[in-house]
């Protein structure tokens, strides 16, 4: 008889491990090893029953305790009824069968008895700009996407006729393959799930219970809104089957770069090139802002490369809040070029009579090279 491995050890969690973990755990490993992700792979299948006998133990405070005084031999001889609750088919595994694979083997969309599906959530990319992220927006957008069949009202079945039970499955929507000891459970392959079929289908949506159409929606951007935002529409996604529930929209916001601006949270900058002059003997500039106004930058005598000026109140509306960003401006003296000669004999002149204290930084960072190297040489 082949040894069996630690429970815990199988789903690589403590045995002091709660039941969110033990499912946490348990999930991340079924998927895994799910015989469908490893189509052909005995061992594959073989760690898949493993994992699920073990859930199916520890999941049960009960079974637990047994197994944590006795360890496997619990559940030797029929102790314990062999696994419990119908064995590994049944309960410990079965439970959340659809929870943990739905999404491969359902398409990512929620049975429901009758053959009834939720519809798929969609998405929608939106693109606006600085402009529109400031002031608010609402948009009208187009949407390809399905609507139920008023014909056959989203059953697929023509007029005067109703879906029936599948005889695979019975209405289960689910098929089990027995393998010895153990039993797999299936998405039924003739009503795909549903748990019921179509035997004389709609002709105005060909048994689907949709039709295809654009729709036309309107959607209101919030003033403050930021790159990246998630807006939810409810029911607004793909139609559901057999009457099932719509999916929702989901509008995806992007805001295009700014020609001038950059966005931090609700605060904005903005790099504003200035001459040597005006950084030198001091000046002043306007600069546009978002809510249409033109703000002054006075400019102090001596300013040196790289000076922020906050302007306050001229950045971002805060979402849905009274709170509004600032605006920084960020100068950058700009070196002459192209000088012609009175200009160069100007500035050699300026040279020439420069004094140590018009210069600062420059003379006192030179100062400190020169001493250190001094010294590192004694």
């Amino acid at each position: 008889m082949a040894t069996k491995h630690d429970y815990y050890e199988l789903l690589g969690v403590g045995r002091e491990a709660d039941e969110k973990a033990l499912k946490s755990a348990f999930r991340k490993a079924a998927m895994k090893w799910h015989p469908d992700r490893n189509p052909g792979d005995a061992g594959a299948e073989h760690k898949f029953k493993e994992l699920n006998e073990a859930y199916d133990v520890l999941r049960d405070p009960q079974k637990r305790a047994a197994y944590d005084r006795f360890g496997h031999a619990a559940f030797e001889n029929g102790g314990m009824g062999g696994g419990g609750r119908g064995g590994f088919g049944g309960g410990g595994f079965s439970d959340i069968f659809e929870d943990i694979f739905g999404d491969m083997m359902g398409g990512g969309r929620s049975r429901r008895a009758g053959g009834r599906e939720r519809g798929a959530d969609l998405r929608y990319n939106m693109e606006i700009s600085l402009e529109e992220a400031f002031i608010g927006k609402t948009a009208q957008i187009h949407v390809p996407t399905s609507r139920s069949c008023e014909e056959c009202d989203g059953t697929g079945a023509a007029p005067g006729s109703q879906p029936t039970t599948c005889p695979m499955c019975n209405g289960m929507g689910q098929v089990r393959a027995a393998q010895g000891f153990f039993s797999i459970q299936r998405t039924c392959p003739q009503c795909h799930g549903r748990g019921t079929v179509v035997s004389d289908p709609c002709k105005n949506c060909s048994g689907d219970g949709r039709i295809q159409e654009e729709r036309s929606l309107s959607v209101n951007i919030p003033a403050g809104i930021e790159d990246g935002t998630r807006i939810r529409l409810a029911s607004e996604g793909e139609a559901g089957l057999r009457g099932g529930p719509s999916g929702d929209l989901y509008i995806f916001v992007s805001i295009t770069p700014h020609e001038f601006f950059q966005r931090d949270g609700a605060d904005l900058y903005c790099r504003v090139p200035i001459s040597m002059a005006t950084a030198a003997l001091g000046g002043q500039f306007d600069v546009g802002t978002l809510d249409g106004s033109q703000a002054r930058v006075k400019v102090p005598e001596g300013t040196q490369n790289g000076k922020q000026f906050r302007l306050k109140g001229k950045g971002m509306p805060v979402l849905r809040e009274t709170v509004v960003g600032d605006l920084y401006i960020q100068v950058a003296v700009e070196t002459p070029q192209k000088l012609n000669k009175r200009q160069r004999e100007l500035l050699q002149e300026f040279a020439d009579i420069s004094e140590a204290e018009n210069s600062p930084q420059s003379t006192g960072f030179f100062n400190r090279m020169k001493d250190f190297f001094e010294s590192f040489g004694e």
